[in-house]
């Protein structure tokens, strides 16, 4: 089960939006990462390349944790609103839950919810 203190370092560094760096420091060597019912993902290196991948396509990013944060032993649920402007000129906006299964203070596994249709980007004002 984290600690608050870990919970609030891990929420600090996506809201910094050093997503990579939080994979880095916060999972499981093995640790699985699953978009809604996809397969998951499996291995912190596999997810901080894919995380470095998005981040490479970004002009600007925002990332807010939507409080409260809910904690039951060692599953955490995490609601996270992002906003992203590509380096392509389009944006998206995306609103997810974050559910996670921590052991001590790494995150093993992790599933997100969301509404797909949210990942389309949304042309640049003025290109319609």
């Amino acid at each position: 089960m984290p600690t608050s203190e870990t919970l609030e370092r891990f929420i600090a560094l996506v809201e910094e939006n050093k997503h990579d760096v939080a994979i880095e420091e916060f999972y499981t060597e093995n640790s699985s990462m699953q978009e809604n019912q996809a397969a998951p993902r499996v291995g912190r290196r596999l997810h901080v390349a894919n995380e470095k991948k998005v981040l490479s396509r970004v002009k600007t990013l925002t990332s807010q944790c939507v409080r409260p944060v809910f904690v039951n032993g060692d599953k955490v649920v995490i609601r996270w609103i992002f906003h992203f402007e590509w380096k392509d000129g389009t944006s998206m906006h995306m609103e997810e839950l974050a559910y996670q299964r921590w052991e001590g203070e790494l995150i093993a596994e992790e599933t997100f919810f969301y509404d797909p249709a949210q990942r389309l980007p949304i042309p640049a004002k003025g290109s319609e």
